[in-house]
């Protein structure tokens, strides 16, 4: 078994279960209780799993929301290869929303120099960003900064959204399952998102396959809604097929 499969596979029990012990999986995971470890502390900096003495516990089950500093350090790869594939669905020129988030700020990084282009964003880093850029007409979006995700949230917000129509919206989701939709720990950034969505002719969803594993307390939209999932190779085939049957195109970068 690969490392990636094991990895898959802890967070399946651990999901199932509630919670996963160490000396256990080694055991029947025919694997040394270091690599275990080893794979514990890759789950939890991937922000699925929280240690705990002598195993884990997934995330949904302590309401836990990783800080984006620490999201920021796990799949860096994937989420490069993402952002890169998400450059196929900007517009030629026109408007875009970019949410915040680790995956939509590698999109911001690599935006071509020479597109001309209105950005809306609500994270205060992207805006600093993007407003260096000379081609492009920035869009601040106001109200209270989330110290989590350092995303702005409730009216200040919300209100402007309600009056923009935008080419793309370029998403981020804490969580997406086929039978849940879209999801994120906090219901004040659910709203955000949701009128993000709204707002957009279309929406493309940017998620590493870590994602497509959980589900989280605010449900923002359906996959119904979304136009386009881009995420990594590293999804699972099936689940991949099951995604697009709920409505959208999916990319594996």
């Amino acid at each position: 078994m690969y490392a990636e499969e094991r990895h898959q596979e802890i967070l399946r029990r651990a999901r199932a279960a509630g919670r996963v012990d160490v000396v256990t999986l080694a055991t029947e995971l025919e694997v040394t209780t270091e690599t275990i470890r080893r794979d514990l502390t890759s789950l939890e900096r991937a922000g699925v799993l929280r240690r705990v003495h002598g195993g884990a516990i997934p995330v949904e089950r302590l309401g836990f929301e990783p800080a984006l500093a620490t999201r920021d350090e796990v799949m860096t790869s994937e989420k490069e290869r993402i952002a890169k594939a998400a450059l196929a669905e900007l517009p030629e020129d026109g408007s875009v929303i970019i949410d915040a988030g680790t995956t939509t700020g590698r999109l911001v990084q690599v935006l071509p120099a020479d597109r001309e282009l209105t950005v809306v964003v609500n994270s205060p880093p992207l805006a600093t960003m993007l407003a260096a850029r000379p081609n492009l007409h920035v869009i601040m979006l106001g109200g209270r900064v989330r110290g989590k995700t350092l995303a702005t949230v409730d009216d200040w917000a919300l209100r402007p959204l309600a009056y923009l129509n935008v080419d793309v919206a370029f998403m981020a989701a804490n969580g997406c399952l086929p039978a849940r939709g879209l999801t994120t720990p906090d219901p004040a950034e659910a709203a955000i998102k949701r009128a993000m969505i709204k707002a957009a002719q279309r929406s493309v969803l940017l998620a590493d396959h870590t994602k497509f594993t959980n589900t989280y307390l605010a449900r923002f939209a359906d996959l119904s809604e979304i136009d386009v999932v881009i995420t990594d190779s590293g999804i699972d085939v099936t689940l991949a097929a099951d995604l697009a049957a709920a409505g959208p195109e999916v990319i594996r970068a």
